[in-house]
């Protein structure tokens, strides 16, 4: 092969590179186009909303049903206030419960609809009153620590217990407790 050809050839492999590169980047980031009709928008608010970012996917069973909107701070509740952006093509009742997950172990988080069973549903600027936080990966490990921790110095206390116990029984003539089984109280000779 002629020089030419082979530097055509690793600049054609060298373009599909950077552009299989730029759209991982717009599906990890969320860029990449949604398939969303017109929406309608429901407020929901969060003690703690982990690491979850505009744009992220809203679902219910595993579908995409929205996004999320706008994430603000309310300095009288002190809590997140999100907005959730759901296709018009789905409606949910009033009682709908909004929990924040993360797919997979360290993945990306998402808005979690679970379906209530009032007849009313959500309109344009309703609250979704049942929430549930996000689970921090940090807080779960430093409890879970901190436990142990506590475990082992009850540990370590009943163990001084046994261990006392025990060698009071070492200490013991075993002949005494032979001679005062049935004798009551009475002192060893």
């Amino acid at each position: 092969m002629e020089r030419t050809t082979i530097d055509l050839w690793v600049g054609i492999f060298v373009a599909l590179g950077v552009a299989a590169l730029l759209g991982l980047a717009m599906k990890v980031g969320n860029l990449t186009t949604s398939k969303l009709g017109p929406t309608y928008t429901v407020i929901a608010n969060f003690e703690n909303i982990g690491g979850l970012k505009p744009r992220a996917p809203v679902k219910s069973a595993g579908v995409v049903v929205g996004r999320v909107g706008k994430i603000k701070f309310d300095t009288e509740t002190y809590e997140a206030v999100i907005s959730l952006n759901i296709d018009k093509r789905y409606s949910f009742p009033k009682d709908t419960f909004a929990n924040i997950y993360t797919a997979g172990l360290l993945g990306e988080q998402y808005v979690g609809l679970e379906v209530g069973g009032d007849e009313a549903k959500l309109k344009n600027g309703d609250k979704i009153t049942h929430t549930q936080d996000a689970i921090v990966l940090e807080k779960m490990i430093s409890q879970f620590l901190f436990n142990k921790a506590s475990e082992n110095k009850d540990d370590v206390s009943s163990t001084k217990a046994s261990t006392k116990s025990a060698d009071d029984g070492l200490t013991a003539n075993p002949l005494d407790q032979i001679n005062n089984k049935g004798k009551g109280a009475a002192a060893p000779k």
